[in-house]
């Protein structure tokens, strides 16, 4: 088992250091990526690396966790593929990690060691969604560094979804995150911060329990995707002041921003005055924002390039240091202690082919006399 835990563990190694060499030659890694859209289509994980080419170092792969019901009674013949074209319910589908890790099982090692996949197919206001983190952990040893992106509270999402309506304030939710900080997973997670056109001057509806439930867990790397900007929720009234404040909290040291889509980058980059008050705010803290695209399953290399070339005004605005962190050595630093970390948690609860051959073969038998 030691020897086992050891090879694991130099490998992850091995692959961390690789990478990082290379990472001078790409213009980004990229922490928000989804290979497959709402109806669980996509982009083959072989032609995305070609895609990918010499422009993008790492990307964070993932799938959506929800499924668009196509409805005969609701949409006929009209098959949907987004959730803006239905009045059909979201359902959660689980399989998209089995086909994540599938996808990425079929490349070389070379090419693994681009992708950093992440568990999403799980309920978050499931008590056992936790256990069905654990159980695709054991089933694809090898494979994960994390889990999201993942939605609690997301503008015309939440509510669409069947069941249960996710809750910041879920014991579910808090078992995600405690197992995520034992195991060491990067916890990627869209929550908005405010309520679709609210009020000019009103409070935002979730900044409160989304602060508070970021205390309760200071063990996990978390990452709010979009800075809890969506859509149409806009950015709050003193939006980057109250980011300063979240990041000047030692509270919330373990916290990081991702400043992925062009739903978001459309309102960084609206004016000078955004774009500088945006980039005032990344110089000040460098190592906590991070760049990706939150692009859904791209067939060609120009409209995945889309959201970086948008950025463009606020990469002007960056120092060098602030812009190679933001768009490369963040995602570096936060994915390789991530890589260590759950390997090594693996090497500990994964059975070895030797040791676990008997309890396959007990296992076949009895399937079998049943």
């Amino acid at each position: 088992m030691h020897q086992h835990r050891a090879i694991v563990f130099f490998t992850a190694l091995l692959s961390a250091v690789c990478l990082r060499a290379q990472s001078s030659n790409y213009e980004f890694n990229d922490v928000h990526f989804h290979l497959t859209n709402y109806v669980q289509e996509g982009t083959d994980i072989h032609r995305f690396l070609t895609i990918m080419g010499n422009e993008v170092g790492r990307v964070a792969l993932f799938g959506i966790p929800l499924q668009q019901t196509w409805s005969y009674s609701v949409d006929g013949n009209r098959a949907p593929t987004y959730y803006l074209q239905s009045d059909s319910p979201l359902y959660y589908y689980s399989f998209t990690d089995a086909w994540i890790a599938m996808a990425y099982k079929s490349l070389t090692k070379n090419e693994q060691a681009r992708f950093d996949p992440m568990i999403t197919g799980f309920n978050p206001s499931d008590m056992y969604a936790a256990d069905h983190i654990r159980r695709v952990l054991l089933t694809f040893p090898g494979v994960f560094s994390g889990i999201g992106e993942f939605s609690i509270h997301k503008e015309f999402v939440s509510a669409k979804i069947a069941g249960e309506v996710a809750s910041l304030r879920d014991p579910a939710l808090d078992r995600i995150l405690d197992f995520a900080a034992e195991v060491g997973l990067v916890v990627l997670i869209h929550n908005d911060m405010d309520i679709p056109f609210a009020k000019e001057g009103s409070q935002p509806a979730y900044l409160e329990e989304m602060k508070a439930l970021l205390k309760r867990h200071p063990n996990t790397t978390i990452i709010w995707a979009h800075t809890g900007m969506g859509r149409v929720v806009r950015p709050i009234t003193n939006h980057a002041a109250n980011l300063a404040a979240i990041l000047s909290d030692p509270a919330f040291s373990h916290v990081y921003f991702d400043i992925s889509w062009d739903e978001v980058a459309k309102y960084i980059v609206a004016t000078p005055e955004s774009t500088r008050i945006a980039a005032d705010l990344i110089n000040r803290f460098p190592e906590r924002f991070l760049f990706g695209t939150d692009t859904v399953a791209p067939q060609a290399q120009q409209q995945y390039l889309t959201v970086y070339h948008q950025y463009k005004p606020l990469w002007d605005l960056l120092s060098k240091e602030t812009s190679d962190k933001v768009r490369k050595g963040n995602y570096e630093r936060i994915f390789d202690n991530a890589r260590r970390k759950v390997r090594a948690w693996e090497a500990e609860h994964v059975q070895s082919p030797v040791s676990a051959q008997g309890d396959r073969s007990a296992t076949s038998l009895q399937a079998l006399v049943q």
